[in-house]
């Protein structure tokens, strides 16, 4: 999904730097679990990277692969986060603190509250960043998916409470 138009939907937006690892992973879990919930067709959800690096392709093999073993399916295209999309989405979530500096670098007054996606992380065990797991070995797809997944519930929590939505 790209941009929404400013509508009475709550809306979601996953952030990365390329967008082809943990936002667009961040979106399919959600997605899954806004299904799970049956909420799928009352919240807007998108991903986005920070830089421009992938615009246009698939989600990485690796986190295709790992999601697939979940049950996830990844078929977004990657895009660079706007301007614009500050002001359309109601939540961002950044992966990564890097990444929220680069949001607040791109729109000094957005309307979107931005977040970390460690915000919804229960507990004292969990990070407070999802890291990237691009350069690293087949465990760190895997610990990116355990994070979002350990997310979920607070997130799908938090998302009932947004302006228009009243499930």
């Amino acid at each position: 999904m790209t941009q929404p138009a400013r509508t009475s939907v709550p809306s979601v937006l996953f952030v990365c730097l390329g967008n082809i690892c943990r936002s667009p992973a961040a979106e399919g879990v959600f997605l899954a679990a806004l299904r799970a919930e049956g909420l799928q067709d009352r919240v807007a959800v998108d991903s986005a990277g920070t830089a421009g690096y992938h615009i246009g392709s698939l989600p990485d093999r690796r986190m295709i692969a790992a999601a697939a073993r979940r049950g996830y399916d990844l078929t977004s295209r990657a895009r660079q986060v706007t301007h614009t999309d500050l002001d359309q989405f109601d939540l961002v979530i950044p992966m990564d603190r890097d990444n929220q500096a680069g949001l607040v670098a791109l729109h000094s007054a957005p309307r979107a509250r931005i977040e970390l996606l460690g915000h919804w992380l229960r507990g004292d065990t969990w990070p407070v960043e999802v890291p990237d797991p691009w350069s690293g070995g087949p465990e760190g797809f895997e610990f990116v998916l355990d994070l979002l997944e350990a997310a979920m519930p607070g997130l799908i929590a938090e998302v009932r409470q947004l302006p228009g939505q009243t499930g």
